[in-house]
């Protein structure tokens, strides 16, 4: 699976897809940044890889954060790819969060494709399984920065939130990573 391309960019042949040169091999990323990334550029992107029976498709994202985001939604019943990505478009991540957190419909019905029965549907199902909000409490600091490093080393959000679940984190953010490592090992 590809979790990360790092290229310069070849073509940015249709509205919201680049060629990305890495190595000799030339990689068609949708991305979710949708201002005009430069032809000739190097670029950095966090993938998401969607395997499918007639495609493999790499969704790019700027941040570890947007792709988290963006795997969240799409295991929302009614919420597919294609209106995840326009969600990270359309929103940042902090406000996106925020909004879920809060149960402002409106404010996710804002995003193209998404009706208040979507964001409805939204709020119901991710409520419970975002990052804890920053509470100043040196545990939660230390979660999320496991849940962030998990994430980055491409393990998939759900699989992270179900396996950590419940679980008591040492203050040490190392010992914490290793321990969280160990139980995702397990599984």
């Amino acid at each position: 699976m590809i979790g990360f391309l790092r290229g310069r960019v070849m073509d940015a042949f249709r509205e919201g897809h680049v060629l990305v040169d890495v190595n000799g091999v030339g990689y068609d990323v949708t991305i979710a940044n949708t201002s005009k990334v430069p032809v000739g550029d190097e670029a950095s992107f966090f993938i998401h890889t969607a395997v499918r029976p007639d495609a493999i498709v790499l969704y790019g994202f700027n941040s570890v954060e947007e792709r988290g985001l963006f795997e969240l939604l799409i295991e929302t019943p009614g919420v597919g790819p294609s209106t995840a990505l326009g969600a990270v478009r359309a929103l940042p991540v902090d406000q996106m969060i925020e909004a879920i957190r809060s149960g402002d419909q409106k404010l996710i019905a804002t995003v193209p494709g998404v009706g208040l029965k979507t964001a409805s549907r939204v709020i119901l199902e991710l409520q419970g399984k975002l990052p804890k909000a920053s509470s100043g409490s040196s545990t939660t600091d230390v979660k999320e920065s496991v849940i962030v490093g998990l994430v980055s080393l491409g393990f998939p959000v759900k699989d992270i939130t179900k396996s950590l679940a419940g679980v008591e984190f040492p203050s040490d953010e190392a010992e914490a990573l290793k321990m969280a490592l160990a139980r995702m090992a397990a599984k």
